[in-house]
C-alpha cells in the first residue's frame, strides 16, 4: 500500500482517526491456479490497513487498549498457510473477513496481496480488497 490511506476513496466521509497497519508481510504460500503453483509455495506480500474509526488512543499505555498489530500479522500468515488457495482475491477476502469479525472497533479493512513472481515483466501482480461494515 502506498503511504496514503486507501480509505481516502470513501468520498464524503471523514478520514479515520486511527489506522492500524501491517505492510510488507512476506509469506511463502501455496497459491495459484496453474499446475506448477500447486507443486511449490511462492512468496506473497501482504499489506493490511484497518480503519479503527474514532477508537480512543490508549490512556494507560497498555496493549489491551488497542488492536495488537502482531496479532493481525500472525492471523494473516495463519490464513495464508491454511491450505492451497487458487486466487489472491480469495486470500485477501478471507483476511479482510477475519479482521472485520475479530474486533468490533474495526470499521473498514484494506488487504493487498502481491505475487512478486507472477509476471516476468512486472515487479508484482495482485489485488486489493476493501471491505467495511
Amino acid at each position: 500500500m502506498n503511504k496514503k490511506s486507501v480509505f481516502r476513496l470513501f468520498k464524503g466521509q471523514a478520514q479515520p482517526a486511527t489506522r492500524i497497519f501491517v505492510r510488507g508481510l512476506l509469506v511463502q504460500a501455496s497459491i495459484g491456479v496453474h499446475p506448477h503453483e500447486h507443486e511449490e509455495t511462492q512468496p506473497v506480500i501482504i499489506d493490511i490497513e484497518l480503519d479503527m474509526g474514532d477508537m480512543p488512543l490508549p490512556e494507560d499505555d497498555r496493549l489491551h487498549e488497542t488492536l495488537d498489530y502482531a496479532i493481525v500479522s500472525e492471523k494473516a500468515e495463519e490464513i495464508a498457510l491454511e491450505a492451497h488457495v487458487q486466487l489472491v482475491e480469495t486470500l485477501a477476502g478471507r483476511i479482510a473477513d477475519w479482521a472485520l469479525s475479530a474486533d468490533p472497533r474495526v470499521q473498514a479493512c484494506a488487504v493487498r496481496i502481491a505475487k512478486p513472481q507472477a509476471l516476468l515483466k512486472a515487479d508484482a501482480a495482485g489485488v486489493e480488497v476493501i471491505r467495511r461494515r
